[in-house]
């Protein structure tokens, strides 16, 4: 069992990143290799500005390319409680984001021609209790009205079409959800942000910031530093540098996933046989899909835990006996891969973006950051260009998270909350 990303371990490797020291005047710099780094990178670039992306790690070598592979339109939280907490009409606009966001993914992935296994095989979303499908289908009632029309509730007596197993009480299903390789589609956005004229550096850690004139900020690395009229942070949880606001509002939340070994078609016919992307509705959620060399990717949050060698064996694990539970013919399957990621929560689980102190920013997209991150890395840049309208986050405050200075000490407790409330709901 191999303890990388099964998206890094089977994705070539770009090697277009700059060798030489961190040095020069751009007029922006991105921090961040992610994919609001790389997207935004893309579009400073075809725009004709000179853009220097620095990246702590390797190019999306953090949530990027540690996730589910899934690109799902719609909230993480229910649709009809989204409406009661913000409203039609801006539940209504936001939801209709992530619908862009997801043909944004599309559009760039054709216009870039980056091989990625891009599908919209759809979303099905499980309930884990017959109130949990109530509640979906409350939901349902309000998105046909205008942001889903397309999607549909799937009856318990009907699941079988759409996976195998009894432990689901019905679903919602998101046509317009799709999938890719993650891998894949990092190596495609670097070498298109290369390709237009981006300078990538990986391995460039960010540890000063400091207002030169006006909007204009020295960018300080172990390698050199760079000056830039406009600076874009695309950090996610990145516990590096001078990001200490930041820090305070964002909670890194481990995520964890397990592969198998390649399934035959009738092994994965009696499981998934719709292939759709899979997530139930659960707080200590479990998700799934297909790979495209025919493995089942299983992943949750298993424990309220960070990422590390240790962490992610525990939690593949935990993940495993999930796995069984739902799937017992796969009780005798090889895992071939177990990996970890952080997930960069916001407290109501929505993403933010705006300026601060003369530093744009766009992060916590709290587990549907594939296309939501893409969609703000082009957004971001038309917001640098003075169009603050297009930004669909730009009106939602971002108060510190009380308690919350950096280290998630109370990760242990927010898990016995959420175990807790799985039980009792």
């Amino acid at each position: 069992m191999k303890l990388v990303p099964y998206w890094r371990d089977t994705a070539p490797e770009f090697l277009g990143t700059e060798k030489g020291p961190v040095e020069g005047d751009h007029d922006v710099a991105v921090v961040g290799g992610g994919f609001t780094g790389l997207s935004a990178a893309i579009t400073l670039a075809r725009k004709g500005a000179s853009v220097v992306l620095l990246e702590a790690d390797r190019l999306g070598g953090c949530a990027s390319g540690r996730n589910g592979g899934m690109c799902n339109n719609g909230f993480a939280q229910d649709y009809a409680g989204m409406v009661g907490k913000l409203g039609a009409e801006t539940s209504l606009r936001l939801y209709q984001s992530f619908n862009t966001a997801v043909d944004t993914v599309e559009q760039l992935i054709r216009e870039e021609s980056i091989d990625c296994n891009f599908q919209r095989v759809g979303k099905l979303k499980m309930a884990a209790k017959p109130a949990h499908y109530d509640k979906l289908a409350r939901s349902h009632a309000l998105m046909v009205q205008g942001a889903d029309p397309e999607a549909r509730l799937v009856s318990r007596a009907d699941m079988g079409v759409e996976v195998g197993t009894e432990r689901y009480f019905g679903g919602l299903i998101f046509p317009r959800s799709a999938q890719m390789h993650m891998g894949k589609y990092v190596h495609g956005l670097a070498t298109a942000a290369a390709r237009h004229g981006a300078r990538l550096y990986d391995n460039s850690p960010v540890t000063g910031i400091k207002r030169l004139n006006g909007q204009a900020h020295r960018l300080t690395t172990p390698r050199g530093s760079v000056n830039a009229r406009q600076v874009l942070l695309a950090t996610g949880t990145s516990a590096v540098g001078p990001l200490s606001w930041f820090r305070r509002r964002i909670v890194p939340v481990g995520a964890f996933l397990i592969v198998t070994e390649p399934l035959s078609k009738d092994q994965l016919d009696a499981i998934v046989p719709g292939r759709r992307n899979a997530t139930d509705t659960r707080n200590f959620v479990s998700y799934f899909r297909v790979t495209p060399d025919n493995r089942l990717l299983f992943g949750g949050r298993a424990r309220f835990a960070g990422s590390n060698a240790s962490s992610d064996v525990k939690s593949g694990t935990i993940l495993r006996r999930s796995m069984i539970e739902i799937f017992p013919s796969l009780s005798n399957t090889r895992i071939d891969y177990c990996w970890g990621g952080m997930v960069d929560m916001t407290a109501d689980r929505l993403p933010r973006a705006g300026e601060r102190e003369g530093l744009f920013y766009s992060m916590g997209y709290s587990g549907h950051g594939t296309h939501m991150a893409t969609y703000m890395g082009q957004i971001m840049s038309e917001v640098m260009d003075g169009n603050t309208r297009a930004n669909p986050w730009g009106d939602f405050d971002w108060p510190a998270i009380p308690g919350h200075f950096g280290p998630t000490w109370f990760l242990p407790f927010v898990g016995a909350y959420y175990k807790l409330q799985d039980y009792l709901h």
